[in-house]
């Protein structure tokens, strides 16, 4: 029985939904859901910003324990194969894709190059690949639509390039399983054996899992899915007909099915949760992860655990943090990574306050929007604002923004009481990101808000300090 790859194409898609872009940490959890399905290559999508998107692929390299990380390759720019690898090189397993379109309509309009100079392109491409990567993929786009002659020059170039993986594409959806049988057969006989030909089928005429089925059936070894959408064929669904008529396809797939529809549904949460088009913010809950430190471990541990949570510490933090870990580990048994998380608020990158509350003002209730009035202060000179939220917690964070005259992506916000009783005390973290890097910022009041705002403005006075500094 033929082994069928799967390759998830979920980080590297639009959302279905059409409501939200994902940000940094639900990329870095979803990608670590797939791999705990032992899909056989995640997607990672392309590097369009240099220092974010690298730090997004090195972060999901280090998370990813078993599949391969695929990132895509701008055959426009000459250095962006460089660029893939420095991202890369420190996966257990990656590749390098080039998408280049293969039908008349597409060459003409997205590529603007003639046939012959689409051939020069994808040769130039998957060299250029080859010379980093030994796994090189080339996806001719749009395959079904253009002439089969010249599809077939095309894998042809690719092959001769170096390209190990060949995969074609039903941009559209419009063939019928028959149809894809047929074609997929006539591009295997095509495809050496040891080259591995993959297909990925869109799902408008919602046949694509049948017509991937189909493809399986004509010879190819991997299928494109997606687990968070419908527009391409659907992770659960496929990996359903592999496990149930494995044997008249004479094929089956690694990929973990006593966890499925439990990963599928988290995924589903990630990607299709509701925001509202007043707020900026994803006021999503960080799972504790389980992991814990103990007084036994040592600097190196606990700067790894840092890393884990996103941090890239300096030596002087570095020991910072470890001095507070072990402060409190003395005291307890295990410290968990949300503790870790508020040690490394208070004790790493302490800064002068460029940025401090003169007051604020929060209305909110069942039957009003909440509002926030802030005042801040900056060399001397108040800076107030007014905004609107979908709660008074967010109404305060958009005003910070307004005064600050900038937005910062909310990576994760934590509440937890201090004390106990009717004053208790409550200590807020919150982690902003800024140009790739992590911030974290630490309030502690017996009003919850109150420390939600002193926790995002210490985090604010850490990136403006840095940058200045730069």
């Amino acid at each position: 029985m033929k082994n069928i790859r799967i390759s998830d194409v979920t980080l590297n898609t639009a959302l279905d939904s059409g409501r939200n872009a994902l940000n940094f940490r639900e990329k870095i959890e979803l990608a670590k859901l797939l791999d705990r399905l032992h899909v056989d290559v995640i997607e990672a999508g392309a590097i369009a910003n240099e220092k974010t998107d690298s730090l997004l692929i090195k972060a999901i390299s280090t998370a990813v324990k078993n599949a391969c990380i695929a990132v895509l390759v701008d055959p426009e720019d000459k250095e962006s194969a460089a660029k893939v690898h420095a991202a890369l090189k420190d996966a257990p397993s990656y590749r390098m894709q080039v998408v280049i379109p293969v039908s008349t309509v597409q060459m003409e309009y997205i590529c603007r190059r003639k046939p012959a100079a689409v051939l020069e392109l994808i040769k130039e491409s998957v060299s250029s690949c080859k010379q980093y990567a030994e796994n090189v993929e080339f996806i001719a786009e749009d395959a079904v639509r253009g002439e089969q002659e010249f599809l077939f020059q095309a894998i042809d170039v690719a092959l001769e390039a170096g390209a190990n993986v060949i995969t074609v594409c039903d941009a559209e959806g419009s063939l019928l399983p028959d149809e894809v049988f047929e074609k997929i057969s006539a591009i295997r006989a095509k495809v050496p054996e040891n080259v591995t030909l993959g297909v990925r089928c869109a799902n408008d005429l919602y046949m694509a899992t049948a017509s991937c089925a189909a493809a399986i059936r004509a010879g190819a070894d991997e299928i494109k899915t997606c687990a968070g959408g419908t527009k391409t064929t659907e992770l659960d669904k496929i990996v359903a007909v592999l496990s149930a008529r494995g044997d008249s396809l004479d094929a089956f797939t690694n990929v973990k099915t006593t966890e499925m529809q439990r990963i599928i549904s988290k995924i589903h949460e990630i990607c299709e949760t509701t925001r509202s088009n007043r707020t900026p913010f994803d006021f999503g809950v960080r799972e504790e992860e389980g992991v814990f430190l103990t007084a036994k471990d040592d600097m190196a541990a606990v700067t790894q655990a840092a890393k884990q949570l996103g941090y890239e510490l300096s030596e002087e933090d570095a020991e910072r943090v470890y001095n507070a870990f072990a402060h409190i580990a003395e005291k307890k048994e295990q410290v968990g990574l949300r503790e870790l998380d508020a040690i490394i608020a208070s004790a790493a990158m302490q800064v002068p306050a460029t940025y401090s509350i003169e007051n604020f003002i929060i209305n909110s209730g069942n039957a009003i929007t909440a509002s926030a009035h802030m005042k801040l202060v900056k060399d001397g000179k108040v800076l107030e604002s007014v905004c609107l939220g979908d709660g008074p917690i967010d109404a305060a964070f958009l005003a910070i923004e307004q005064i600050l005259g900038r937005h910062f992506e909310l990576d994760d916000f934590q509440i937890k009481s201090v004390t106990e009783g009717h004053e208790a005390m409550g200590e807020t973290v919150v982690r902003l990101r800024s140009g790739g890097k992590l911030y974290s910022g630490r309030g502690i009041s017996t009003d919850i808000i109150g420390s939600g705002i002193r926790a995002y403005i210490n985090a604010v006075n850490k990136i403006v300090f840095e940058e200045e500094e730069k």
